[in-house]
């Protein structure tokens, strides 16, 4: 492998980061807002995004690559980027998975400190965001950092569908060219190893000081 066909990999390592930053943002400001609508205390609410998360969880992340990708032009509309399509299909599967795991962290907090919360005279969007999340945020910090691993790897099924240029497509572009899939393939690994390593490595050190800091 030659300096220029390495650097074309790491010019997908760049498109599989960018890709999975933008899709954590936004998909965090969703998922946020999908898991106060879980626990809110209107029922027609809560079942909307239950319906959203079922629906999103029970269908392929390649079926809503290609709906976000393929449907406006489709529809009579312009194309769109493929990076903002994949963006769009990544943020809304991943705001229906980190919905439901901030959910469970919120309902998770002890009922004792919503009683606590609603002595002290607060609302519940005061005491949701003044007592309850902050305490949520502790408990959810390592299964978030450990859902960005399958973000980035997720990113992966914007070549197969868009054709967006991130790790694996430029892997597959220079093994099309040269025929050397363990070369171009392994180092693609090693690549997707170094991104995913270190957050895989501060979720498990978030959740052992989360432990002691209980204990």
């Amino acid at each position: 492998m030659n300096h220029d066909q390495f650097m074309y990999l790491v010019e997908g390592a760049y498109g599989t980061v960018l890709l999975s930053v933008l899709t954590f943002v936004f998909g965090s400001a969703l998922g946020l807002t999908i898991s106060l609508m879980r626990v809110s205390d209107q029922s027609l609410v809560r079942g909307a995004a239950y319906s959203y998360i079922n629906i999103i969880q029970g269908t392929p992340l390649l079926v809503l690559m290609g709906v976000c990708f393929y449907g406006p032009s489709i529809m009579g509309l312009s194309s769109v980027p493929a990076l903002f399509a994949a963006v769009l299909a990544l943020t809304v599967h991943s705001a229906a998975f980190l919905g439901e795991i901030w959910r469970g962290c919120i309902e998770s907090v002890p009922k004792n400190q919503w009683e606590a919360a609603e002595c002290l005279g607060l609302n519940r969007i005061q005491r949701m965001f003044k007592v309850i999340l902050p305490q949520a945020l502790r408990i959810a910090t390592p299964p978030t950092v450990g859902f960005m691993v399958q973000i980035v790897k997720n990113t992966s099924f914007a070549s197969l569908v868009i054709g967006f240029a991130e790790l694996s497509y430029n892997a597959k572009i220079l093994n099309n060219s040269t025929f050397k899939p363990f070369l171009y393939f392994g180092v693609a690994a090693m690549l997707y190893f170094a991104i995913c390593y270190p957050l895989s490595w501060l979720s498990l050190r978030l959740e052992r000081r989360l432990t002691l800091a209980r204990n």
